[in-house]
């Protein structure tokens, strides 16, 4: 199996909802290991930075103001196949679609406030890291 680095960000329902020690849970459960961590409160120009490729979508508004309105936790995680085993671990993006046990399906709102947000392949989470993490804030754990 390929080690691969991944990025979640834990979002602001799940932070006012206090659990983010259940979700960093998660993947220690299933063998993943925490690289780098910083929580953080995004700026709108940062939100809108990060996705900008939904600018011209509908909801792009209502997502900035969202990842803006409270703190958010940024992780690397690190493991076997960790992009396709955190996609598994999150759930669907629509929580109501999401199979049971999985992280949107415990402490998603709804689609927007899904509780936690990752990298949709190896691409994108080589861009999403380096979007929000310096090399020397990462730390390598195998």
């Amino acid at each position: 199996m390929a080690v691969e680095r991944t990025l979640g960000i834990i979002k602001p329902n799940a932070l006012n909802d206090d659990v983010l020690g259940k979700v960093i849970t998660h993947y220690e459960k299933a063998g993943l290991k925490i690289a780098a961590m910083k929580m953080t409160h995004l700026t709108k120009e940062k939100a809108e930075g990060f996705y900008i490729e939904h600018k011209e979508r509908p909801f792009f508004g209502g997502l900035v103001n969202f990842m803006t309105s409270a703190p958010c936790v940024l992780v690397v995680i690190e493991g076997d196949n960790a992009v396709l085993r955190n996609r598994e671990i999150m759930g669907d993006t629509n929580p109501a679609d999401a199979d049971e046990g999985t992280i949107r399906k415990l402490y998603a709102k709804s689609m927007q406030a899904n509780a936690i947000h990752g990298s949709d392949s190896q691409t994108s989470a080589e861009r999403e890291i380096a979007f929000f993490f310096e090399k020397g804030e990462i730390f390598t754990r195998f």
